[in-house]
């Protein structure tokens, strides 16, 4: 699960964040961070990954926010 940092320096390798919307800079940081990775296999290993997160689990990794922006 976790992603091919060998290339870590390669300029290019980035160009796309350039063109990423808010959100998909916010799911780039967030499927690389180590809880949600543990967080993840553990909805695999139930074989829940297919059900609604519930709220809780929403807000802990910033899915939803407190209140309107």
């Amino acid at each position: 699960m976790r992603p091919d940092t060998s290339h870590w320096r390669d300029r290019d390798s980035y160009d796309y964040f350039d063109a990423l919307p808010i959100e998909g800079l916010a799911w780039e940081c967030l499927r690389r961070h180590e809880p949600y990775q543990r967080h993840y296999r553990a909805l695999l290993a139930t074989r829940t990954q297919k059900a609604p997160m519930t709220s809780a689990a929403q807000r802990i990794w910033g899915l939803r926010f407190p209140s309107q922006a």
